[in-house]
């Protein structure tokens, strides 16, 4: 039985993995720090907190595994600096903390193309986050790399909306690597991962989430 953290639980990918590891009997527990309260469970925890002075030392960072799904657009967070922070520092602090407490195992929910030397800041920060992470010292690493995702976000993101309804016109036409994930499936990869915490670095391409 694991006791599992889940960063990113309101969010598309998130609520996808949320779902899948409160019916999984493998899962003893799920923490899951959020802003805002969750829907109560018997097997959820639900700190509340505020992700700029996150608690260094609560005794709910000891667990066996993470799983982040933390992520923004620039639109939303309003500046190219506030998405660094949501989509970087965020992510990273929360592996050093859960890592300090014993966690062995850490899986993210990253983006095709990420690259830390690509000219395009999206891409560049989510390569970022990638790289620094291998420097936390998991045991096991896995960084999931879907393309566009599908299914209803909380918030609208009408231009990716659109591009996912284009891609589901043309898919069979596209090659595997450009076809639209489901966040069901991306949110089964992640908890799997976590859950076998395989030792080593593990990259998943778009391409082997459908």
């Amino acid at each position: 039985m694991k006791q599992l953290m889940l960063v990113g639980a309101t969010g598309l990918v998130g609520s996808h993995v949320l779902r899948q590891a409160l019916a999984d009997p493998a899962v003893e527990r799920v923490v899951a720090p959020t802003r805002q309260p969750l829907a109560p469970h018997p097997k959820l925890l639900n700190p509340v907190v505020d992700f700029e002075r996150l608690p260094e030392d609560a005794d709910w960072w000891r667990v066996d595994a993470v799983i982040c799904t933390l992520g923004t657009t620039i639109r939303a967070a309003g500046s190219q600096a506030a998405f660094y922070k949501v989509d970087h520092d965020h992510p990273l602090e929360v592996a050093y903390l859960a890592r300090r407490h014993g966690a062995r195992a850490f899986a993210l929910n990253s983006a095709l193309g990420a690259d830390a030397r690509s000219r395009v800041f999206y891409s560049r920060t989510k390569g970022e986050v990638e790289r620094d992470l291998q420097a936390v010292g998991y045991p096991s690493l896995t960084l999931v790399r879907p393309g566009l995702i599908d299914g209803l976000r909380p918030q609208s993101r009408p231009l990716e909306r659109l591009a996912v309804l284009v891609s589901r016109g043309v898919q069979p036409l596209l090659p595997r690597r450009y076809r639209v994930v489901p966040a069901e499936r991306i949110a089964h990869h992640l908890l799997q991962a976590a859950l076998a915490a395989a030792p080593g670095v593990h990259v998943l391409p778009s391409e082997a989430l459908i």
